[in-house]
C-alpha cells in the first residue's frame, strides 16, 4: 500500500475532475491525468500509474459514453464494429505495457499533435456538420481500422487516444466534431475496459486512489459531455485546439527536457 499525503489525494481528485471533463469533450484526458499519477505517486511502477489510470477514466468514460448516446444518437453501425476493433487493440496494447517505454512514444505522440493541431486550425469548416467521405464497406473497414490502431496505443500507453480517434473520425471519415466526440467516448470505454481485463488480475490496480479519482472523473465526464451537446461543433472544435496546443506545449517540454 502507499502511503498517501491528503494534499496529494487532493490534487490527484481535482486531476480526475479536470481530466474527465476534456476527455468528454475532445478526449485526451489522460494527458491531465497520467502525468499527475506520475508526480503524484512515485513510488507506484509504470503499470501501476497506467492501471490505475485506467480504473479512473472508464468511470468516466462510462457516464461520458451514456449522455452522449441519449443526446447525439450516433449510429450503431459504426460506433459497435469501432468500440469492438478497439477493445481487441487496447487489449493486445495492454499485453505489451509492461515491456514498452514512455520515452519511445513521446516523440511520436508529439508529431501526431502538432499535424493534428495544425490540420484544424488551418481547416475551419472541417468538422462542422457529417459529411461521410465514405460508404458501406469502405466505411466500416475505415471504422475498424481506426479502432484498431488507437485502441493498441490506448493500451499500451494511453494519453491522447480521445483526441485521436475524434480527429481520426473527423478527418478519415467525415464526422463532425460533435457526433466524432461521442463514437470517441465509445470507443475510449471500450479500450479502458481491456486493459482492465489484462490489469486487474496482474494486481496493478491501486483501488484506493483509482476509485476516488473515478468518481470525480465521473463527474467531470457528465459534465463535460453535457456542455459539449448543448454547445455544439463549434464549441467542440475550438475547445479542442486548446486542449491539443496545451498538450503539444507539455509534450515538447518533456521531449526537450523543459520540465526538468
Amino acid at each position: 500500500m502507499l502511503d498517501l499525503d491528503p494534499t496529494v489525494v487532493l490534487l490527484l481528485v481535482l486531476a480526475g475532475l479536470a481530466s474527465g471533463f476534456v476527455d468528454a469533450v475532445v478526449g485526451g484526458g489522460g494527458l491531465i491525468q497520467l502525468p499527475a499519477l506520475v508526480v503524484g505517486l512515485p513510488g507506484a511502477t509504470p503499470v501501476q500509474l497506467l492501471a490505475t489510470n485506467k480504473l479512473a477514466s472508464i468511470c468516466g468514460t462510462t457516464v461520458s459514453s451514456t449522455t452522449y448516446y441519449r443526446r447525439v444518437r450516433p449510429h450503431p453501425g459504426t460506433f459497435v464494429p469501432l468500440m469492438i476493433c478497439a477493445f481487441l487493440g487496447s487489449l493486445g496494447g495492454a499485453l505489451l505495457a509492461s515491456q514498452i517505454p514512455r520515452e519511445a512514444f513521446e516523440p511520436i505522440v508529439l508529431a501526431a499533435l502538432l499535424v493534428i493541431g495544425a490540420w484544424v486550425l488551418f481547416r475551419p469548416s472541417v468538422g462542422g456538420e457529417t459529411e461521410l467521405k465514405y460508404a458501406d464497406r469502405r466505411h466500416l473497414a475505415g471504422a475498424m481500422l481506426i479502432g484498431i490502431a488507437i485502441g493498441a496505443y490506448d493500451g499500451a500507453l494511453g494519453p491522447g487516444t480521445g483526441s485521436f480517434f475524434v480527429v481520426s473520425l473527423v478527418g478519415l471519415l467525415g464526422y463532425s466534431f460533435l457526433e466524432a466526440s461521442a463514437k470517441a467516448r465509445m470507443a475510449n470505454w471500450a479500450t479502458n475496459l481491456a486493459a482492465l481485463v489484462v490489469f486487474v488480475p496482474q494486481g496493478a490496480v491501486l483501488w484506493g486512489i483509482g476509485l476516488a479519482m473515478g468518481l470525480a472523473n465521473l463527474v467531470g465526464g457528465y459534465l463535460g459531455a453535457r456542455v459539449a451537446v448543448s454547445k455544439g461543433a463549434g464549441f467542440v472544435r475550438v475547445f479542442f485546439i486548446l486542449v491539443v496546443s496545451a498538450f503539444i506545449l507539455r509534450i515538447g517540454g518533456d521531449v526537450l527536457g523543459l520540465w526538468g
